[in-house]
């Protein structure tokens, strides 16, 4: 059949319909993010004050050393820590007292009477109320500020080797569950014929796989992961009943519980569901995995929304069951679409009523996925600079533009899937002609000896196979629908990823009213934008170029440091490594590594970097060109 054959596809009415619905969910969903809130919400806690303030210089020494936070915290015994200028504990080495007063959340910590004069650093720790663990530090003095030998931590709270492996089982996680939920969907409300196919089985079972082992890592690793940073404490048992006590470490108990159920769901979905022949009998079980598979996954999804974004800020038990429902719609979705290409290339089988079942499916997830969007990011955004000048709104944006790709996308799968339907048809008589022969010749030729028998059946299967996957392979609306589908699939896997970066970047309204709480409440010296322009050269080839730095605001506290790099041409240059790291030497602060993200050729960018006091700062830059050439430059900038 010619590709531009007339087709029984949908009406050229139909068509623009269908294209402007999903337009419309889409502008919905983009203009939604832009929504103003009124009123504070939180997600990562933020450090909104101390007393004494940060940089403070005080009289006399004072009986303790108070922290604010923009929401509930959760800390230990050593979760604030103070010490002189020779390092020792200028504290009572006590668990925090918690002085919280109404929406006030404060925590402190008395000091040993009859301190000396000096600098006093005072570092932190603790779990924000969305299961990130945070970290800080800063300065004061007692009389006037002195020499100190301190160095400040030299990793932020979840970084290092156990936070990338934390990070990756959290990737795996989410992706296990859309595998999981997403292709059991799939073959329930469009192919059932798929509960039947190995190929669907193995994809199904190895979200499963997927999800429980990622689980299993992230319980393990919580202990080091919010707290001493090492491999060797996540078989601490003391450790490992301390995270069960927590709202992180429920969940994840909860999940591996949940998935236990879910086991059993995939037996009975790939065990006799499979082999049920009776239609009504089927129709019944159907209904029955349905409901309870509903269930499940909803639990599932439930044990994120209870433990990460949406369980705290405002309207939390809103914002709950509306992010079960957005993981739910993402599932339903990119699962489904994950299972169709797997139906598409690996088996023969799956027609044009089971494909355009899933497109119905995913127009309904996209619609579930604009509601719950808005709400979410009216929730965590709340407005135009929040959008525009966080990290957070600049990963929401490029999920926007993501998801408006893969709708782009998926209007042209909708086109091919119209067009498979006379072609299914098609290659349905044309099999049935090509395999009429052989069966009259099954008939004829019966071997009464077993073995040989079920020798030809299984010549006569393989046979039957390599039949249809050539009639599939040669079909031009099923190649095109597949080409389509692949491409779904490869910008889905991307939208994933920035989805998942998503719930664990501090959301942009929390990042603003931090930003707009600190200078107040902790009085940071007064500073403005640093650039600096550094030019430098490896010594191999293309290894000549230049470095500019932006730091913003340039003081105490929190700030943005933007990095680009130019080639000797002027052009923006890659680079394999780039590092930063900002040394005191004044007071003997630092090395503070610095490794930023990588947004596009040539620009890297760091978010919450904290400069702990003002002083002339020595900022070095180590530039990687090739596995061999690399070259440190340095120069000096006053922050604060």
């Amino acid at each position: 059949m010619s590709a531009t054959a007339p087709h029984a596809g949908p009406s050229p009415i139909r068509r623009p319909l269908a294209a402007a619905a999903l337009l419309t969910a889409l502008v919905s969903l983009v203009f939604g993010l832009l929504l103003a809130g009124a009123g504070p919400a939180s997600a990562h806690a933020a450090l909104t004050g101390s007393d004494p303030a940060d940089g403070a210089v005080v009289d006399t020494a004072p009986k303790e050393v108070t922290l604010s936070f923009s929401e509930a915290i959760a800390v230990g015994d050593d979760s604030i820590r103070v010490l002189d200028p020779s390092g020792k504990r200028a504290d009572t080495d006590t668990e925090p007292k918690d002085l919280s007063e109404g929406s006030t959340v404060r925590y402190g910590v008395a000091l040993h009477s009859g301190l000396p004069d000096g600098t006093y650093t005072v570092a932190w720790q603790a779990i924000s109320a969305d299961s990130h663990p945070i970290s800080g530090a800063f300065t004061f003095s007692i009389g006037a500020p002195s020499d100190t030998t301190v160095a400040l931590p030299s990793q932020e709270a979840g970084g290092g080797p156990v936070g990338a492996v934390y990070d990756i089982a959290r990737y795996a996680a989410y992706g296990g569950f859309v595998l999981l939920v997403g292709g059991s969907a799939f073959v329930l409300a469009c192919w059932r014929g798929g509960a039947t196919a190995l190929p669907m089985q193995r994809l199904v079972v190895r979200g499963w796989l997927t999800l429980t082992a990622a689980t299993l890592v992230m319980l393990l690793l919580r202990n080091p992961y919010t707290g001493s940073g090492k491999f060797a404490d996540a078989f601490d048992l003391a450790g490992l009943q301390a995270v069960l006590d927590t709202k992180p470490g429920a969940a994840l108990v909860s999940r591996l519980l949940l998935l236990g159920a879910a086991a059993l769901f995939i037996a009975v979905l790939f065990g006799t569901y499979a082999r049920r022949e009776d239609e009504r009998e089927k129709k019944d079980l159907t209904f029955g995995l349905a409901v309870g598979g509903g269930v499940v996954a909803t639990g599932i999804a439930a044990t994120w929304a209870m433990s990460e974004h949406a369980s705290t800020g405002i309207q939390a038990n809103i914002a709950m069951p509306v992010d079960v429902l957005h993981l739910l719609a993402v599932a339903a979705w990119l699962g489904g679409l994950a299972s169709l290409l797997v139906a598409l290339y690996r088996t023969p089988d799956i027609g044009s009523a089971a494909v355009r079942r899933f497109s119905a499916v995913a127009f309904g997830s996209v619609v579930v996925l604009a509601a719950t969007g808005i709400y979410q990011s009216w929730r965590q955004v709340g407005s135009w600079s929040a959008l525009t000048g966080t990290r957070y709104g600049q990963l929401l944006i490029l999920k926007v533009a993501l998801i408006a790709v893969l709708l782009a996308v998926a209007w042209f799968s909708r086109r091919w899937t119209g067009r498979l339907t006379d072609s299914a048809a098609a290659a349905a008589a044309e099999e049935a002609s090509e395999e009429e022969p052989a069966s009259e010749s099954d008939s004829v030729s019966a071997d009464p000896d077993p073995e040989r028998a079920a020798q030809l059946a299984r010549q006569r299967a393989a046979l039957t196979a390599t039949k249809k996957k050539r009639i599939r392979d040669a079909d031009p609306q099923r190649s095109g629908l597949r080409r389509s589908v692949l491409a779904e699939a490869a910008v889905a896997v991307v939208l994933l990823a920035v989805t998942t970066m998503l719930t664990s970047t501090e959301p942009g309204r929390t990042e603003e009213e931090a930003a707009a709480g600190t200078p107040s409440a902790s009085a940071p010296a007064a500073g403005g934008p640093v650039n600096l322009k550094m030019p430098f050269d490896t010594g191999g080839q293309n290894g000549k170029g230049t470095v500019r730095i932006d730091i913003e605001p340039g003081r105490t506290g929190s700030n943005d440091l933007h990095v680009w790099i130019d080639g000797s041409d002027g052009k923006p240059m890659d680079v394999p490594e780039l590092k930063l790291a900002l040394t005191l030497e004044s007071k003997d602060i630092g090395p503070l590594p610095v490794v930023p993200d990588r947004l596009a050729e040539g620009h890297w960018s760091a978010s919450a970097v904290q400069i702990p006091m003002a002083g002339d700062w020595k900022i070095d830059v180590t530039v990687r060109t090739s596995d061999i050439d690399q070259v440190t430059i340095d120069k000096n900038a006053k922050i604060g």
